[in-house]
């Protein structure tokens, strides 16, 4: 659901000048304050927009990122050199190689 942000135009109340609230994108725009029902209006403001990383992109990161595909097991969809492609519950070889990417 999208946050909208909102301002007082005459008081401020306990919440602010300005004030953030969810609303689903076909409620109608408030015109009071739910807190002081204070006249308000609708500000116009940023949106963010995060781009989702790529499974190598997140490797070159040196995150490692495993898909659960079974119960106990998992695909390392970010697998560097000779590492297991799959690790599975219960068996410490298949676990990937957390010494290449962590560091102090």
């Amino acid at each position: 659901m999208p946050i909208y942000e909102y301002e007082h135009l005459n008081e401020i109340c306990s919440i602010g000048k300005i004030f953030e609230i969810k609303q689903s994108i076909k409620d109608e725009p408030l015109v009071e304050c739910p807190s002081c029902k204070a006249i308000v209006r609708k500000r116009i403001s940023r949106v963010a927009i995060a781009k989702s990383k790529s499974n190598a992109e997140l490797r070159d990161l040196g995150f490692t990122k495993l898909v659960k595909r079974d119960d106990g097991v998992y695909e390392n969809v970010t697998k560097r050199g000779n590492e297991s492609r799959y690790m599975e519950s219960g068996k410490p070889e298949t676990l990937p190689d957390f010494s290449k990417t962590i560091s102090d």
